[in-house]
């Protein structure tokens, strides 16, 4: 994304739209995939705690609810993504083919395949956010010099 020069601002407006609506999905995903792997850890440390299996909702609220750290400082934005996106649809098959739906039933090294497994799915999503990052951000600037630079028509401002 170096040479923005052949784009109108309706132009660096739709490729940083398109570039959000990428993010958001693959945002997203990622946020699955934490869940995920949220509950394979907590499966893991059950195990190496000796604890005793438990079905309540409790124990998966106690999961969700621990902080993780920072996290984005972008503002949400509100997401719809359909079960049939290709991220959603590669994670369930990676579940799927690792046994996740099972896993207190797998075995430890099972169990270890699980958390390699989404964490190195997560950690993908994160490069390819920082990536989609990094490219709304220059189109932001690009709309930021042209505005300061030919001056801003207030109703398109609204727009953005």
């Amino acid at each position: 994304m170096s040479d923005l020069s052949h784009l109108d601002l309706a132009g660096i407006r739709a490729a940083r739209a398109a570039l959000q609506a990428q993010e958001d999905a693959v945002s997203f995903v990622r946020r699955m995939a934490q869940g995920r792997l949220d509950i394979a850890r907590d499966e893991q440390r059950r195990r190496a705690e000796n604890l005793p299996t438990s079905q309540t909702a409790t124990d998966l609220a106690g999961v969700f609810g621990q902080e993780h750290g920072g996290g984005s400082a972008r503002p949400p934005r509100e997401t719809n993504i359909s079960t049939d996106h290709p991220l959603v649809i590669e994670l369930e098959q990676l579940c799927d083919r690792v046994g996740f739906g099972s896993i207190r039933t797998l075995d430890e090294a099972a169990l270890l395949g699980v958390i390699d497994e989404l964490s190195a799915f997560e950690n993908a999503r994160s490069g390819e956010r920082r990536m989609l990052f990094d490219q709304i951000d220059t189109l932001t600037a690009e709309l930021v010099q042209r505005y300061k630079q030919d001056g801003a028509d207030v109703d398109s401002l609204l727009n953005d």
